[in-house]
């Protein structure tokens, strides 16, 4: 568990000005000002583009109390975006602790890059708060199991933010694999799109001081201390390996998700993983630009993964492949080769954000009934698995042989230490 106490944080972290202006008294009485209901509150750790007003903070906007960013702009542009919907004020703050330590939330919506998923999720699982915490659930492999134990300990709920298992067209082609309608399933394709590091920060720039209202050294936590650089930041961290794994993390976790669940494995995973890819010539980022990655099961079905460059979102998918047919199914709806096969099948109809909004009602359900979510933390973490298994094979550019019962990588330690990423002091999983 993280050995990192509150109280040391909050004192090497500068705490007098962390909570925007509120003192312990105003900050107590936001809460005490709250009258007795069923409401969920949910704090919001990380309120920038995926947890922002575009994307999280919509999905869970009539239940948010509490806002937390690093990036005084992200709280800013939170805050602004309840008042406009008519949601009353948020307590604010850029240490995410003070959600951990407040006794009325109940719940925190981890959105923030992936070095920090761990931590924040076994810190809040200790705190008795439920998390909802996004995709991909690790950095690397061996954090899942302990999120897996916290949560466990302190009988927490925790949905991995894998959407998709909540969107109709994936759960009915799921239903359809399992039941047969494709026979026996013989292979699986699943294609990732290229990285958008281009399109979102153009030509690279150089090394300078954080903006002012930004603070990076917390910002990378257990990452290695560097320069700031605002092209490794916020939306772009995920295309540098100290913070997150490229798109075969990104998009992996979700259609590697769907791939492990339409072949009944969310409870296991390959034996054997090997691939290749091809980088950014010019270094502009660290994560691969195209892929190949194939993973053997042992009942004898090979997962293909590519990672393609251009794939319009049609395309972007996963692809089962049976003695009887073949079925693709992608966000936004599924197709069947031959047709015929879906004679008598009446398909969903897809509506935007439809999967986003029921993976949520699923999350506060679970809160409620005590059940496990549809991507419960153990999911999330064999899908991470799989995702993390890749990237280690196409690194090491060597055939990874992998025990899915044991969850370790077999025969070759040198391999193996990248299951594992030492944390920069004083931050520990323990």
């Amino acid at each position: 568990m993280t050995k990192l106490s509150r109280r040391s944080f909050v004192k090497t972290s500068v705490a007098a000005g962390l909570f925007s202006g509120l003192s312990a008294k105003s900050y107590r009485a936001t809460f005490a000002a709250e009258a007795p209901s069923e409401r969920i509150r949910v704090g919001m750790i990380g309120v920038g583009n995926q947890g922002g007003p575009k994307n999280n903070m919509k999905y869970f906007l009539k239940n948010i109390v509490a806002l937390c960013d690093l990036d005084q702009n992200y709280l800013a542009e939170a805050s602004a975006f309840l008042s406009k919907e008519s949601r009353p004020a948020a307590m604010m703050t850029d240490d995410y602790r003070r959600l951990l330590d407040a006794k009325d939330i109940d719940a925190v919506v981890v959105t923030v890059p992936d070095q920090w998923h761990a931590l924040m999720t076994i810190e809040a699982c200790q705190a008795g708060k439920d998390v909802y915490c996004e995709k991909p659930l690790t950095l690397v492999i061996n954090e899942g199991q302990p999120m897996i134990a916290a949560a466990r300990k302190y009988e927490r709920v925790v949905q991995t933010g894998t959407m998709q298992r909540s969107g109709a067209e994936f759960q009915l082609a799921v239903k359809l694999v399992q039941e047969g309608l494709l026979g026996k399933i013989t292979a699986v394709n699943v294609t990732l799109p290229g990285p958008n590091w281009i399109d979102r920060a153009g030509k690279p720039v150089a090394d300078s001081a954080p903006p002012s209202g930004f603070d990076f050294n917390r910002w990378l936590g257990p990452a290695p201390l560097r320069a700031y650089n605002k092209n490794r930041v916020h939306y772009l961290f995920r295309f540098f390996w100290d913070y997150s794994g490229g798109q075969q993390t990104n998009f992996g976790a979700h259609h590697l998700d769907i791939a492990q669940w339409g072949l009944g494995m969310d409870n296991s995973g390959p034996v054997s993983v090997q691939g290749s890819a091809v980088y950014n010539p010019d270094g502009w980022y660290e994560t691969p630009d195209s892929t190949k990655i194939e993973y053997t099961y042992a009942n004898g079905v090979v997962l293909t993964c590519r990672q393609v460059p251009g794939a319009k979102s049609k395309e972007q998918g996963t692809e089962f492949i049976g003695e009887k047919g073949r079925l693709f199914v992608y966000r936004g709806g599924l197709t069947v080769d031959p047709p015929e096969l879906l004679k008598g099948i009446e398909l969903p109809k897809i509506v935007n954000s439809a999967a986003n909004i029921d993976h949520v009602n699923n999350f506060f359900d679970c809160i409620k009934s005590r059940e496990k979510p549809v991507a419960d933390i153990s999911i999330g973490h064999r899908s991470a698995t799989v995702c993390h298994l890749g990237n280690i094979a196409i690194r090491t550019q060597k055939k990874i042989t992998w025990d899915p019962q044991a969850e370790t990588i077999v025969g070759d330690a040198e391999a193996a230490r990248w299951m594992t990423k030492e944390y920069r002091k004083p931050w520990t999983l323990g």
